[in-house]
């Protein structure tokens, strides 16, 4: 650190070098000569009389008041442009309500790595609305953040990191679950004890609203030629084991090329997709391609459609034609066609259709990655909102279990695999 001068000794010095100056052939001169007898360095010597012959009008240049005026300029534009910066950052971070002291203490801890210091953080913290001050930060660096808070900020950064796009851009689909299945969601991911209420509390905070269903549209059209099967179901879309009941319906996704046309087989007992098909037109080769998808998938995971497996329907042309009628006939399955014109004869299905236009279809997807173009786009979407709806996702109607989850437990019961406490439970 420099050396001090008080400012009698800095006038005195100066004074007496400048009632010399006459005895010397420059400045430079003088102050080599007297700096030593002064108890100071030439050079600064130097700077205080040249200074001193500007401030007297002597010599061109800034005076001392002007430099002091453009070192308090200097530092003024030095703290604001660090404000600004602490503000942006400020801004990013705390875009919600007050966060919980362990997120501010990171957050103070991040920028005093980049160079900023306590106070002048603090202060903007408080400009926007956080009010902390800076010994109260360090009181909760010395101080152990209770339990709760901890626990708080874990699942607050689980949470973030749905939000995380992966390499396409996208982030995690878990992030569309709401507040009930959020927490069913963190009670299976290392959270046994999260609580509703503050997982509620905390997805507000971060401004994470789940998704909202939206309105359905009418897509099939009823057959009027077909043969119709009666309905078998009446409203009673509940099955005992897997492949008693499957359920199958169609939708549209619209894309630049025109609209795509997704059909979907659901077994009822589990909720599982078993089959899934994409086409351009929505004939009847369509939906036969996609109930023959469904019977391999059960054939090649050892779990065959037995004859006499119910296949209900709505009661579009696809399905009343004459060849896919055949086709049940063939294939052992007993068709089941609700009536004319009524959703709810296809409830389950419409259901199913229903999130995966909200989930997968929708402008803000998390399996989307940009416009979809073409029916490969449609078909890469489906592909991977399959896996997950089977493998993944939730619900709540199986225990907050996976489809693939809920399934499997049926056979592992039927085997004896399962230890006694899941067996009582999928029993119960």
């Amino acid at each position: 650190m420099p050396k001090q001068f008080p400012p009698e000794v800095r006038d005195r010095a100066v004074r007496m070098t400048l009632d010399r100056l006459s005895e010397y052939p420059s400045v430079y001169a003088a102050c080599k000569a007297l700096a030593p007898k002064l108890g100071v360095e030439p050079e600064s010597l130097r700077r205080w009389v040249v200074q001193a012959q500007v401030d007297a009008g002597e010599k061109t240049g800034p005076s001392s008041d002007e430099l002091e005026e453009i070192k308090r300029l200097r530092a003024e534009v030095r703290d604001l442009k660090e404000s600004n910066e602490l503000l942006k950052q400020a801004s990013i971070f705390f875009a919600r309500a007050r966060p919980s002291p362990p997120l501010i203490c990171r957050f103070i801890d991040e920028m005093r790595v980049e160079g900023y210091a306590v106070e002048s953080i603090c202060a903007v913290l408080r400009e926007q609305g956080v009010q902390v001050a800076a010994r109260t930060y360090r009181a909760w660096k010395k101080r152990l953040p209770a339990l709760r808070t901890i626990e708080e900020a874990r699942i607050t950064d689980a949470l973030r990191t749905l939000k995380v796009p992966d390499a396409k851009g996208r982030p995690r689909p878990e992030i569309m679950y709401g507040r009930r299945k959020m927490t069913q969601w963190l009670r299976r991911n290392g959270f046994p004890e999260a609580s509703k209420h503050t997982v509620d509390r905390i997805m507000r905070e971060e401004r994470m609203n789940g998704l909202i269903r939206g309105r359905k549209t009418r897509t099939t059209i009823p057959g009027k030629d077909g043969r119709r099967a009666g309905d078998l179901l009446n409203r009673d879309f509940t099955a005992e084991v897997p492949n008693r009941i499957w359920v199958t319906d169609f939708t549209y996704v619209p894309a630049y090329s025109g609209f795509v046309y997704v059909a979907l087989v659901i077994d009822l007992y589990s909720r599982v997709i078993v089959g899934w098909e994409t086409s351009t037109v929505k004939d009847t080769a369509f939906v036969e391609h996609c109930l023959r998808m469904a019977l391999w998938r059960r054939e090649h995971t050892g779990r065959p459609a037995p004859a006499g497996l119910i296949h209900h329907s709505d009661a579009g042309s696809q399905y009343t034609s004459i060849r896919y009628t055949d086709t049940l006939a063939f294939e052992g399955l007993q068709p089941s066609i609700g009536s004319v014109g009524d959703a709810y004869d296809n409830a389950a299905a419409e259901t199913v259709m229903g999130l995966f236009k909200n989930e997968a279809a929708a402008k803000n997807s998390p399996f989307r990655s940009g416009a979809l173009k073409t029916e490969a786009d449609v078909m890469e979407i489906v592909f991977e909102w399959v896996h997950w709806y089977n493998n993944e996702r939730l619900h709540s109607a199986l225990g907050h279990q996976t489809p693939e989850e809920y399934e499997q437990t049926y056979y592992d019961l039927q085997t004896g695999a399962l230890p006694d406490d899941a067996a009582n439970k999928q029993a119960a």
